[in-house]
């Protein structure tokens, strides 16, 4: 599969939520899965299918149920893809805590916050 049959799978809450479920609770039957969702088991069903098709789990029957089981090798390629972004991310906010170190060490009596009236000239109610 490709990273855009991934990314279109992880764009539904139902099955990011789908993906929860089997990372926090291993693998299970569609039906348990099903109960836990406000919508029709056919529906559940049919988002359990794109997952499968996105190769973010795996199915396996037995007897008449289907069990499904997180596999999480596609999301390695999305985490490499995003690696870059998180570096970015991670770097403008180390720059904005800097600044903010810089701001505080400027007026260190300043606590960041302002009274509203003092701003208007009027004296603080007590």
């Amino acid at each position: 599969m490709t990273s855009d049959h991934v990314f279109a799978a992880l764009a539904s809450p139902a099955r990011r939520r789908l993906l929860r479920l089997l990372l926090d609770e291993g693998a299970q039957p569609a039906g348990r899965l099903a109960v836990r969702f406000d919508m029709s088991r056919p529906s559940v069903s049919e988002h359990l299918k794109v997952l499968k098709d996105a190769g973010l789990v795996a199915e396996t029957r037995m007897g008449r149920e289907r069990h499904y089981r997180l596999e999480a090798a596609p999301l390695m390629e999305i985490r490499e893809w995003l690696t870059p972004y998180e570096r970015f991310w991670r770097e403008r906010l180390s720059a904005l805590g800097t600044l903010l170190d810089e701001m505080d060490d400027l007026d260190p009596d300043r606590d960041g916050f302002e009274d509203p009236n003092e701003r208007n000239g009027e004296q603080p109610h007590d």
